[in-house]
């Protein structure tokens, strides 16, 4: 498999630190000391997830001179859909006006290196030629804007990838660790009145100490997991495009691959962590601005809800 094109779309609305500070007791020099984060984007004014998914797609879609007619399947990969259903994949499919099969992917934050995999298999069994990912991403419906310690983290955006046959990826590994306790959230459990043990629902939580453990640790393990299937150093890798949960996570993966700054780009400053469209946004932006050059070799790296890991080498 190999990606064709990257496109990406994100709310109008940038929320500074500052404007976090005048109903939270945080500041700007603290949230930016202890995440990289100055500012994130919030979907507001009716603005949507098949929306923003669509835009993305469409970028997708120009840059590799196709049209949704060409699509011969779509996946989204949506922490929390727009609907309960119908799942996020077919309101894109809509907006888009194509004809395909669709489904919905969730494995956290690693979601996006999860379709992928998804993708690969389905282009393997030939049954496909065009596989259409989006990773569609509204955290900002699902932390507790009360809790200083994560909503601080989180914004919105989607990011897509026109996936179809070639050899660009080279490799891709990924893992779960079934453990709720560190990471989770509970939807409303509705009204049934034959249950008495209804749960109710419960916004974003985190232990964020073992989150950052575990991140940091795994994704070093994956990461030299991947570049030992293909036979290559952190050397001979152009960039490592990492999921952006933190700064400080980055920067300790980065120290210990022994790895300059230059080869791990970075959004989370202005973006946040937009869950599992926080690596496609990346690339697209990357692609928009000519960093990213045909035959660069990527290590792609994420971790999330599950706990769920991913990593994979690509060849641009």
């Amino acid at each position: 498999m190999k990606i064709r094109a990257f496109g990406h779309a994100l709310p109008k609305r940038s929320v500074t630190n500052e404007e976090l500070t005048r109903f939270l007791d945080t500041s700007d020099e603290w949230i930016q000391t202890h995440t990289g984060i100055q500012s994130r984007r919030i979907m507001t004014g009716g603005e949507t997830l098949s929306l923003l998914g669509a835009q993305a797609a469409k970028m997708a879609l120009e840059r590799a001179n196709l049209a949704p007619k060409d699509l011969d399947y779509i996946l989204c990969s949506t922490t929390r859909g727009e609907m309960s259903f119908p799942s996020t994949a077919c309101l894109i499919q809509q907006r888009l006006a194509a004809a395909c099969p669709c489904l919905d992917v969730n494995a956290g934050c690693t979601g996006f290196l999860y379709a992928l995999d998804v993708a690969r298999a389905m282009l393997e069994s030939s049954r496909v030629k065009r596989v259409l990912v989006v990773c569609a991403e509204q955290l900002s419906r699902l932390t507790d804007w009360k809790d200083r310690g994560t909503c601080v983290l989180f914004g919105d955006g989607a990011g897509a990838a026109l996936c179809e046959n070639g050899d660009g990826l080279k490799t891709v590994r990924l893992t779960a660790e079934g453990d709720a306790a560190s990471l989770y959230g509970w939807p409303a459990g509705g009204n049934c009145p034959f249950d008495d043990h209804i749960p109710k629902e419960q916004p974003l939580k985190m232990n964020g100490q073992e989150i950052f453990k575990f991140a940091v640790s795994r994704s070093q393990r994956d990461i030299e997991a991947v570049m030992d299937d293909c036979g290559i150093t952190a050397d001979a890798v152009d960039y490592f495009v990492l999921h952006q949960a933190n700064r400080r996570i980055l920067d300790a993966v980065r120290s210990r691959l022994k790895q300059l700054a230059e080869k791990f780009p970075v959004n989370i400053t202005t973006h946040g962590n937009t869950s599992s469209a926080c690596i496609p946004v990346l690339l697209s932006e990357m692609e928009g601005d000519g960093r990213l050059k045909k035959g660069q070799t990527l290590v792609l790296s994420a971790f999330g809800a599950g706990l769920t890991t991913g990593a994979a080498v690509l060849q641009y």
